[in-house]
């Protein structure tokens, strides 16, 4: 009768000391995924900060281009406002796209191009571009691991009982932007 007590009690010990196992694996995941985002949002802040610079530096050779310029504007500040992930990714994908535009455009203007300011602006950006690319990857990472954390059996079972929930990754939206570029050399050899 004693042995099968504490049998009993043995393995309810061991199944709560697995439960806390379990759920602690997966705060530290879920934290790990927070930090990461944390990362990014600081990156995406940081650019969002540097563009009104660029936009100033641009203003006075793209008179005529005013609808890119409010684009830019106009997405920044949905990107400022955007309160969850799935907002912020769909914002910040949409201004990444409008700032190729601009960059596009200013293309159009020799004197701008050759404006040091801009120059200056511009390498900013690519840096920081390279930065949130970093940190994206980080991020996703941390995604990753949650995600299997989460839908592990048994895990799973604990991760139904707290409520955790997968999170989204920071992906590209943007088919295009998702393709490889064709080089060709062929007309440079001529």
């Amino acid at each position: 009768m004693l042995v099968t007590l504490l049998s009993i009690l043995a393995a309810a010990a061991a199944l709560v000391l697995w439960l806390i196992a379990v759920y602690n694996g997966l705060i530290r995941l879920r934290n790990m995924k927070d930090e990461g985002w944390s990362g990014i949002d600081v990156q995406l802040k940081r650019r969002s900060d540097l563009i009104p610079n660029l936009l100033e530096s641009v203003k006075g050779y793209m008179g005529h281009e005013r609808s890119v310029l409010e684009q830019v504007t106009s997405l920044r500040a949905q990107s400022m406002s955007a309160s969850t992930v799935g907002a912020k990714i769909a914002a910040e994908s949409a201004l990444t796209r409008s700032l190729g535009a601009l960059f596009a455009v200013a293309e159009n203007y020799p004197d701008l191009k050759a404006n040091q300011n801009f120059i200056d602006l511009q390498n900013q950006l690519a840096q920081l571009e390279n930065e949130i690319q970093m940190a994206r990857r980080y991020y996703n990472g941390t995604v990753r691991n949650l995600n299997v954390g989460i839908e592990t059996f048994p895990n799973s079972i604990v991760a139904r009982m707290f409520n955790f929930a997968k999170a989204e990754f920071f992906e590209i939206e943007n088919e295009a932007d998702r393709a490889v570029p064709k080089v060709d050399f062929s007309t440079a050899r001529k």
